[in-house]
């Protein structure tokens, strides 16, 4: 009998988090979600809200941790034109710090393996230059292709892509000459 009633002790409290959670999220009030989350520490105290984790969330741009400036670039987008399978491309995206702080790029992201940037790693001053080196390795890679460089540095917003495109012809069988 009395693990019966902790169970359903155990099912209200959780009934009750949970409600009180949803009321939370549906408010848009600071201070109606401060006074509901003092609620369920003191109405439930042994059942913590869920917390959102990696699995379940969007990857989200960590926010610049301080001041922002802005950077423009000559063009965001390059056409290769048509190449043979297995040859490499490289193309520099010229830009400027164009806002009022040092900008620092943090990291560049090709969209796979096959894309690789290369990026200042120490801070542009206001007013400067850089050149961020894109190379695309056809290689495995025949037809058409449209690869992503994500950018991300202390703008807003945070993330900056530049984009390679192209098409690769598919790379025709050696054939062995016997004589």
């Amino acid at each position: 009998m009395k693990h019966f009633r902790i169970q359903i002790l155990t099912l209200l409290a959780f009934a009750l988090v949970s409600s009180l959670f949803i009321a939370c999220q549906n408010e848009s009030s600071d201070d109606t979600r401060a006074l509901a989350r003092e609620s369920l520490a003191t109405a439930a105290p042994q059942a913590a809200p869920a917390q959102p984790t990696a699995a379940n969330q969007p990857a989200q741009p960590a926010a610049p941790a301080g001041p922002t400036t802005t950077m423009s670039f000559g063009e965001n987008t390059f056409d290769f034109g048509e190449i043979d399978e297995g040859e490499k491309v490289e193309h520099i995206y010229k830009f400027k710090n164009t806002g009022d702080e040092p900008l620092v790029i943090s990291n560049a992201k090709g969209s796979c393996g096959c894309t690789v940037p290369q990026w200042p790693k120490t801070p542009i001053a206001p007013g400067d230059s850089g050149e961020i080196l894109v190379s695309f390795n056809s290689k495995g890679k025949p037809g058409p292709q449209t690869k992503k460089v994500t950018i991300t540095a202390n703008t807003d917003p945070v993330q900056t892509f530049l984009t390679i495109t192209g098409k690769v012809k598919k790379a025709e069988a050696q054939t062995a000459v016997n004589n």
